[in-house]
């Protein structure tokens, strides 16, 4: 299956969970996303979704300044960014649960 719909979909709320527990900036959410099995992320997308979230409220940032390369801006999730998680976090239990019965699968792993 092809899985780089499904990713559009999903993208926010995993960026979401991601920076829910330690701050990160662009390329560290995207080797976090790759190290948690979300391999065909790409840079651009994060990058984007990063500041979306961002713009929507949902992020604070702030610059951390670096002698060896270039300053990097960090992401953390903020009150409403949770509030949003939450909400998502039920969506996609519930989503799935629909999904596993479609499929006959409910319940395996």
């Amino acid at each position: 299956m092809d899985t780089t719909q499904l990713l559009k979909g999903v993208l926010d709320v995993a960026v979401l969970a991601v920076v829910e527990d330690e701050d990160g900036y662009g390329y560290d959410v995207v080797r976090r996303l790759r190290a948690a099995g979300i391999e065909d992320v790409g840079d651009a997308s994060v990058y984007g979704t990063l500041r979306r979230l961002y713009a929507g409220g949902a992020l604070s940032s702030y610059v951390v300044p670096s002698d060896e390369g270039p300053h990097r801006k960090y992401y953390g999730i903020n009150s409403q960014g949770r509030a949003m998680l939450d909400a998502q976090r039920k969506e996609w239990h519930e989503f799935a649960a629909t999904m596993g019965r479609l499929l006959g699968t409910e319940g395996t792993k």
